[in-house]
């Protein structure tokens, strides 16, 4: 079976809960699908044994910040069974969270911590909301890109209090005179050739007799 029959046949399965199902260059079959069939689609992936997509690969978040559903989760998932692999996308918004994968593939609560974390996806289910890479108190999502670059508090680990603290910013400066050259514009002479001007008999008084 083609992986071009593959989608028209998840497709038919699954009905209107599949909006597209393509080859990505040719190699890689992608679906799209609906929130609402998001987990009946992937039920049906990983239990009808024609399919048999037993393992959650991946999962992770990409921003289209000019859409209205400015985000996609996509799933990747492997057949060991048929050795193959297929990609699955749903989209979603900032408020509107899509049905969490973890009761399909426990493995799959790691990797929607990191994409709330990150991007702000929320993930309706999800037994587990907490942060995950960004330290506590953060505010805002990192890979959306809707934070300040700069700011008046720094964080650091506090040995004695055990915890990680917010202090305001010190950016210590000691005093230094610049000349703005460059290197090789500051760099009369190169290491070695102190002796290339002089004559030999001068070179002959600096290193003395042989």
């Amino acid at each position: 079976m083609t992986l071009a029959d593959l989608g028209a046949d998840i497709a038919a399965a699954a009905g209107p809960a599949v909006q597209e199902a393509v080859l990505d260059r040719g190699q890689e079959l992608v679906l799209r699908v609906t929130r609402e069939g998001w987990l009946p689609v992937m039920k049906l992936l990983r239990d009808d044994p024609r399919l048999a997509f037993e393992q959650l690969m991946d999962l992770c978040g990409v921003d289209y910040p000019e859409r209205a559903e400015r985000f996609e989760v996509v799933a990747n998932l492997l057949s060991l069974t048929h050795n193959r692999r297929i990609r699955v996308v749903v989209p979603t918004d900032e408020q509107t969270p899509v049905p969490s994968l973890s009761g399909l593939w426990p493995t799959a609560t790691w990797y929607e911590r990191e994409a709330w974390d990150m991007y702000g996806i929320l993930f309706e289910g999800l037994s587990d909301m907490r942060r995950l890479l960004t330290d506590y108190g953060f505010e805002g999502h990192p890979l959306r890109k809707d934070f300040p670059l700069t700011g008046h508090v720094e964080v650091r680990y506090d040995e004695s209090r055990k915890q990680v603290v917010y202090e305001p910013v010190a950016l210590t400066q000691d005093f230094r005179n610049f000349d703005f050259l460059s290197p090789w514009e500051g760099m009369t002479t190169l290491p070695g050739d102190e002796k290339v001007h002089l004559t030999r008999a001068e070179r002959g008084q600096i290193e003395g007799p042989r």
